[in-house]
């Protein structure tokens, strides 16, 4: 298992290729995108959240929101640390913050911004319009966290098997 500043490094390193490559593939500024959430995947949103490690300290003060996650999800499970699961969870529960937070405001005296109900389709429709730049995000966060558990030493997480079983020969 790598060290948080290794993995740091990696993260930093590997946007460059990660956005290079996306660049090729989708267009540059897509691949400026892909880097761009590679290195916010490697540093904020770390399948090692559920832990005290660099990425949570990154968060600062907001860093009470991983609580929740912190609490139910076991380190270096399938739920924390398994592919497409691991961020798919991770960006469930940003999202669920940031809807809750969004109601909240939305509720204040003087809110002069869009509600939920107002904004929610309009970004959804602009998505559905260019769905590039999710995927460049997707594409970037994914892969941040396939180096994290490659550097970890193994992309499998612990629940999965490591060898299939063998058939009997007759």
């Amino acid at each position: 298992m790598a060290l948080g500043r290794d993995h740091d490094r990696a993260t930093l390193i590997g946007c460059v290729p990660a956005g290079l490559l996306a660049g090729f593939w989708l267009g540059w500024s897509l691949g400026v995108l892909t880097a761009a959430a590679f290195a916010w995947g490697g540093l904020w949103l770390s399948p090692d959240l559920d832990t005290r490690s660099r990425a949570l300290k990154r968060w600062g003060p907001l860093g009470w929101i991983w609580r929740p996650y912190r609490t139910l999800i076991p380190h270096r499970s399938l739920f924390s640390h398994g592919p497409l699961i691991g961020t798919g969870l991770r960006l469930t529960w940003m999202q669920t913050v940031v809807m809750m937070a969004w109601f909240g405001l939305s509720a204040l005296p003087g809110w002069s911004y869009p509600t939920p109900s107002e904004g929610l389709p309009v970004v959804l429709a602009w998505l559905q319009k260019h769905p590039g730049p999710l995927l460049a995000v997707l594409l970037g966060l994914e892969t941040s966290v396939w180096l994290h558990l490659i550097l970890d030493g193994d992309p499998l997480p612990a629940e999965w098997p490591r060898r299939w079983p063998h058939r009997r020969r007759r």
